[in-house]
């Protein structure tokens, strides 16, 4: 009770004697008395000469206060103090600004507020509940946003344990897929190894043989020169002697002279010679087998293989597309489709979604049977609207089938003979070279290759055309 006194005395040295409550601004005018900042200045807001003071009427010439700020700070440490006294240990919380018990709950402001805070402007046309009809109402809110979040986190959860088992079946397929490469590069390497092997070995008895010659010419050549150094040197001692001495054995020493030549050693045999000659070809062959395989494997490796769609905005009106957009067929009705720019009015025509500027890219078409079908690339700029020639010159690389022939698309069309029936056919596009290939997806048998062309930049797109009657499905 004492400090619930000591505070009340303390509330009044704090507070305004004009608005009663805790000073605000706090400033001190001529007589030595405070009040806040905007009440003495409404009080003197008529007055242009003798300012009086509210409290003890003392009168001044000139309107004259000064901030007190000192007195600011302790009213601010009173009114935390007042707040906090007032709201006891397990009692409500209280107003901060009126020192009332939160007993509503504004709507729009989302904040407890109190009874006076009800009447003041900034509450006054809000919606206002009390606390525990707001907790109520506010607890269903939460309880239905709460079920959201549960079945989003459950949906989540699933998620994240498909997710992760999608994973572990990749990682499963990549590990398996290391270990196919693994032993796919072990096994050349072992095969390259061997080979290697027999060629050095096949050098190594070319080498043995040349040093054994080599070994045998240089001993005869040695054994020939060691002999004619022991003959010139008796000759010369002959030919020293007196003439009549060296005259009795002149016969002898003649015919020693002129005893057989000796025979030149073979630097190396025929047989030899043409045995290198044999193993020379085999390294010119290993060269360019080398340089073929090296420029197969990295162009075979940097091929992409591409998802195709097909595009429903450039389709003819008269082609059903399937739902996944993997597949086309000729129907009989004309569909009443929007005559857009991209769009082909009078062939049979429709472009896929994907359009390359660059690289190395392949896809796998069931052309399966028809009347009449074609398959290519084309470029972005292939004419869409009335009829156009099919050929390279108009943008179009492409082969297909017309009444049972299977063609090359070039104007005049060009034959292709073929002694098998594919089912399904791989579009394959070098763009960086400018070829387009066409081959058996199931046996990898050529089918045909267009001469190099320049896209000159221009985006190629894969480009399929159907006849009454045919269909054709983009394998996955």
């Amino acid at each position: 009770m004492a400090a619930d006194s000591s505070m009340l005395s303390l509330q009044d040295e704090l507070s305004c004697s004009i608005c009663l409550e805790y000073f605000k601004d706090p400033v001190s005018i001529h007589c030595g008395h405070t009040f806040c900042q905007a009440c003495i200045t409404q009080c003197w807001e008529n007055s242009e000469a003798n300012f009086s003071c509210p409290q003890c009427r003392e009168t001044a010439q000139q309107r004259n206060f000064r901030p007190n700020r000192e007195l600011g700070n302790v009213v601010e440490v009173a009114r935390r103090l007042s707040f906090q006294v007032s709201v006891k240990a397990g009692a409500e919380r209280g107003c901060e600004e009126h020192q009332e018990p939160l007993k509503l709950f504004c709507d729009q402001e989302k904040q407890l507020i109190c009874l006076i805070c009800r009447e003041s402007q900034v509450h006054r046309a809000h919606s206002v509940f009390p606390v525990e009809e707001a907790a109520q109402m506010y607890k269903k809110r939460i309880q239905t946003r709460l079920r959201t979040l549960r079945e989003e986190r459950e949906k989540l959860l699933g998620l994240k344990g498909s997710t992760e088992e999608k994973s572990r079946e990749y990682l499963k397929k990549t590990a398996a897929e290391r270990e196919k490469i693994v032993s796919e590069f072990e096994q050349l390497r072992q095969f390259l190894e061997k080979q290697e092997q027999l060629l050095l070995a096949h050098l190594d008895e070319l080498e043995k043989e040349i040093a054994k010659m080599q070994d045998e010419n240089a001993s005869k050549l040695s054994q020939e020169i060691a002999r004619l150094r022991v003959l010139i040197h008796e000759i010369e001692g002959k030919s020293q002697q007196p003439a009549s001495e060296f005259l009795q054995d002149v016969r002898n020493t003649l015919s020693r002279c002129e005893k057989g030549k000796f025979q030149e050693p073979v630097e190396i045999s025929l047989e030899l010679e043409k045995r290198f000659s044999n193993f020379s070809p085999k390294i010119v062959v290993l060269k360019e087998m080398l340089k073929k395989f090296k420029g197969t494997l990295t162009s075979e490796l940097q091929r992409e293989w591409a998802d195709v769609t097909l595009d429903p905005d450039t389709a003819h009106p008269q082609l059903v597309l399937s739902a996944d957009g993997k597949g086309v067929r000729w129907g009989d009705a004309w569909h009443d489709l929007p005559d857009n720019p991209e769009r082909f009015d009078a062939e049979l025509c429709v472009l896929g979604h994907v359009g390359f500027t660059s690289g190395r890219h392949c896809w796998d078409v069931e052309v399966g049977s028809g009347t009449g079908w074609a398959i290519g690339v084309a470029r972005e700029s292939v004419k869409r609207k009335g009829e156009y020639i099919f050929q390279p010159k108009e943008g179009v690389w492409a082969i297909g089938l017309w009444k049972g022939r299977y063609l090359i698309i070039t104007s005049p069309a060009t034959s292709l003979s073929l002694n098998w029936v594919p089912k399904r056919i791989q579009v394959s596009l070098d763009y960086t070279q400018g070829l387009v290939a066409f081959l058996d997806a199931d046996t990898e048998a050529q089918i045909f290759t267009f001469p190099p062309a320049s896209f000159a930049g221009e985006r190629v797109r894969p480009w399929f055309w159907v006849e009454i009657g045919s269909q054709f499905r983009l394998c996955p």
